[in-house]
């Protein structure tokens, strides 16, 4: 850019280049002379009016522009302009050859004089249209400077700030006003500086802009390394003249930490099927321990090593590696003895390891073959008896920069340690590297346990079901719940009778009893199978028979390699099956719900539920038996019943009812005699009758101990599972329900329904998060679904909100680009919501989420990275 300028006395006449501020007002002038008529026409007022000189010179101006019922007041005035008197104003003014068409014009007259002294007028006009678009480009940009999330800079054409918004003043400390003037060396270091300079020179140089342009640094007051994006495109005047950069910034730390991590897990994950391939091939320990060495080093650490228990190299029945054996501590002896079985070096020329604190021979390093302790408080030690990971930090001037000793789990056993190292100028050992570690050692675990599992079948059975059934006292919305559970005494063999308590959705409550026919290891695991299976259908919300088919598909798979429709054909041919792959199971599965006191049965071949009314005798239940899991063939069958208040349902297995001694019939007698009347000993039980008291009037546990003491079960025979659940509906205080027309005004309806309810109920705490999550609901059914809208809450344990409509299709969150105005409901409601989640109805679907009810505190706000996380 040029200047021609000179000097005339105290004058300075300068030519600017274009780009000034006339640029975007664009003045015309034009004069009229003393007879009132146009004489002088610019070539700007050319642009703006649309005519040239020749054909409005002579001519009078207010014939030509004005309206004609503005024209008698035009006249006056311009005869009062000729008379001396200045004037301004707006002035609207019709277009020549424009249909008619009219705008608006502000004018500055000022009277002159012509050579003769006669006198005239020289007038200064500039459209409004372009002034009120300069007041709109004026707000805009101060709406992306001022309101802009991102860090927003406008550099000049000297690579100098110009103007910064509030954003990135408040990252870098000061006011927007303090950064002008400033370079990028003021906010980058000398490298990142130079490259984003040469970028802004590019910009400005070539117009072509730069896009997620990478840099690193940190803000003021922080060590920590922040990840920007930076977008530069050149600005230009109103001429179209360069007249500078504009930056925006966007910090995308986050973004490129999950992208590590992501890489992270991706070989994490491959490393684990590299694994799964190459670990076990051999039931010979030492083998099993350097396939895993060869796993591990180097694509996870640089060096590692395996010990083991001496007591399960030689073969005891009882290693000393149970992590929840007692020890003798202050005994000074250190751990059991453990033998190195592998060691493995990506470091030429390493030499064996010694892990910092753990030698009972001080500093000399343990050589592989060779049997040693790990002293009483080492690290290690700590990690075999507490059977936890620890991290061990290298000494200084070692080779290694931290060590991972990982206890090798195999079934609740403690069987060796594996340590793994990263030698100095690795990357440190992450969470992740904690996880992957306890898998690979857990995986090398398994194959070496093999032959003490085998030797121990009982025992480890038996912590399976124990560890598959419900932990504590199981808890569910109106129902009180008691349960009792007696495994088999038998030395050899184990039985697989299971029962189970699941929340489900909306308060409802799933009530599960199971029994796999047959006895032993094999069956006490297809029962912690089939109760799996039972916990993931009963999370999908699948209605009970269609449960029962699901549980039955996977029954007929247990036991099949080839998948579960190989198994089932399989099994259809009798005479070619072998029996002692096919896995059987009864079970009854009953989803209860609070609200109206339902309760729906399926029941797949087992005994039936026994119902108790207050002041009437114990029935059984109708409910079609079916058939049992694993057979295949028939669909279930359903029975809603509704449970009166104060009634008992109790849930049971074969064990409970039946013995070599005596008949099926005889034993469903006794029980529903001694849930008739718990005061009253079953027939044939000579124990004396206790005080008299209805069963209403007893807490059930009571009733599961008086059950159990007086009916003759000849326990140790058989399993014994009793699952009772007295009714006790939700109060109808504690719902609110209601219909909403399929109409938009509904989700303002449901916002004044739901604050007036959970003002009633106190919990005015939970206000504004329920009625924002129930305008997304209801304005997702709205949009989405179909009929009339029903909306309910429920308060129990926690506050669950429901969204019914008579639509089939299942909602479905999803990551909204940065582009779309929608989108994000669903992940609000996931972030703010305890839980949600939606379920198929016989006539459409329901959409839910639950809350935790209040302790006196305020529920907490999402915080700005959880909202902008939804960007």
């Amino acid at each position: 850019m040029s200047e021609i300028s000179g000097t005339t006395g105290d004058v300075v006449w300068q030519s600017s280049p274009p780009g000034s501020i006339y640029d975007y007002i664009k003045a015309a002038s034009f004069s009229i002379g003393p007879d009132g008529l146009i004489d002088q026409w610019s070539q700007r007022a050319v642009e703006l009016f649309g005519v040239t000189a020749a054909e409005v010179r002579g001519k009078d101006p207010i014939e030509v522009f004005i309206p004609a019922e503005l024209r008698p007041r035009g006249r006056r005035q311009v005869l009062e302009i000729l008379d001396g008197k200045e004037w301004t104003g707006l002035v609207p003014f019709r277009l020549p050859g424009a249909g008619g068409a009219h705008g608006v014009a502000e004018i500055y007259v000022m009277p002159s004089e012509t050579e003769t002294g006669a006198r005239a007028a020289l007038c200064i006009v500039v459209d409004v249209r372009a002034l009120r678009r300069i007041e709109t480009d004026l707000a805009a940009s101060q709406a992306i400077f001022g309101q802009s999330p991102f860090g927003f800079l406008l550099f000049g054409t000297d690579l100098r700030v110009q103007r910064a918004n509030q954003r990135l003043a408040i990252l870098f400390g000061g006011t927007a006003e303090d950064h002008r003037g400033r370079t990028v060396y003021d906010y980058l270091s000398r490298p990142e500086a130079d490259r984003m300079a040469a970028a802004l020179r590019r910009v400005l140089e070539t117009g072509e802009s730069a896009i997620d342009l990478q840099l690193v640094g940190s803000v003021p007051n922080s060590n920590d390394r922040r990840h920007w994006s930076i977008n530069l495109y050149r600005v230009h005047s109103g001429s179209g003249r360069p007249v500078g950069v504009a930056g925006i910034g966007t910090d995308v730390t986050r973004r490129n930490v999950a992208a590590r991590e992501a890489a992270s897990a991706r070989r994490n994950l491959a490393l684990l099927n590299e694994a799964s391939a190459r670990i076990g091939n051999s039931l010979d320990l030492e083998t099993t321990a350097r396939e895993l060495l060869d796993v591990a080093v180097p694509g996870f650490c640089d060096l590692a090593s395996v010990d083991l228990y001496q007591g399960l190299l030689t073969g005891e029945e009882s290693p000393p590696g149970r992590w929840d054996a007692p020890r003798a501590e202050g005994t000074g002896a250190g751990t059991a003895a453990l033998r190195r079985v592998a060691f493995a070096s990506a470091v030429s020329d390493a030499p064996l390891i010694t892990t910092p604190g753990c030698g009972s021979r001080g500093n000399t390093p343990t050589s592989v073959g060779e049997v040693h302790r790990y002293t009483f408080n080492s690290p290690c030690a700590n990690a075999l008896r507490t059977a936890r990971v620890q991290l061990i930090p290298g000494e200084d001037g070692s080779l290694v920069q931290s060590t991972l000793a990982v206890p090798m789990m195999a079934h609740d056993t403690v069987v060796g340690l594996v340590q793994f190292s990263r030698a100095k100028g690795s990357e440190p050992f992450g969470e992740r590297d904690r996880s992957l570690a306890t898998e690979l050692a857990a995986r090398a675990a398994v194959c070496i346990d093999n032959a003490r599992l085998y030797r121990r079948e009982h025992e480890r059975a038996l912590i399976l079901q124990r560890s598959l059934l419900p932990p504590g006292d199981p808890e569910a919305a109106g129902l009180d719940i008691a349960c009792r559970y007696l495994p088999g005494n038998t030395a050899t063999e184990v039985g697989g009778d299971w029962f189970d308590v699941i929340e489900l959705p909306g308060h409802r409550t799933a009530l599960v009893v199971g029994d796999v026919m047959g006895r032993g290891l094999r069956a006490a695991v297809a029962m912690g199978e089939l109760r799996t299976a039972v916990r993931t259908l009963a999370l999908l919300d699948l209605e009970p028979a269609e449960v029962l088919s699901a549980l039955d598909e996977v029954a007929r798979g247990l036991g099949s390699p080839t998948g579960a429709q190989q198994s089932a054909r399989v099994a259809h041919k009798s005479r070619e099956a072998d029996l002692s792959e096919v896995y059987l199971a009864t079970c009854v599965y009953a989803v209860y719900d609070p609200v109206t006191r339902r309760c729906t049965f399926a029941n797949a071949g087992h005994l039936p539920p026994i119902l108790v009314e207050p002041g009437e005798e114990a029935l059984l239940l109708d409910v079609p038996p079916g058939m049992p899991l694993g057979v295949g063939g028939e669909p279930f069958e359903e029975v809603e019943v509704e449970l009166p208040e104060g009634a008992l349902l109790a849930l049971y297995t074969d064990g409970l009812v039946e013995s070599r001694v005596q008949p099926l019939d005889d034993g469903l007698l006794a029980l529903r005699t001694a849930l008739t009347d718990p005061s009253r000993p079953a027939p044939g039980h000579r124990s004396p009758p206790a005080a008299p008291a209805a069963h209403l009037s007893k807490s059930l546990e009571d009733v599961c101990d008086h059950v159990l003491n007086t009916l003759d079960t000849r326990h140790g025979e058989d399993d014994i599972a009793l699952l009772m659940a007295k009714v006790q509906g939700l109060p109808a205080e504690a719902v609110g329900d209601w219909l909403l027309p399929r109409e938009p005004r509904s989700v303002g309806r449901a916002r004044e329904l739901t604050r007036a309810q959970l003002l009633s109920w106190d919990l005015g705490a939970l206000v504004d998060t329920v009625e924002l999550l129930v305008s997304e609901l209801v304005t997702n059914a709205l949009r989405y679904g179909e009929g009339e809208i029903r909306l309910r809450l429920l308060r129990d344990r926690t506050l669950v909100c429901e969204v019914w409509d008579s639509g089939l299709v299942q909602p479905r969150r999803r990551r909204a680009r940065d582009t779309d105005e929608g989108g994000r409901g669903l992940q609000l409601v996931g972030m703010l919501s305890a839980g949600w989640g939606s379920r198929r109805t016989p006539r459409g679907k329901t959409v839910w989420f639950e809350l935790a009810l209040p302790d006196g505190g305020s529920p907490a706000e999402p915080t700005v990275e959880q909202l902008l996380s939804m960007f």
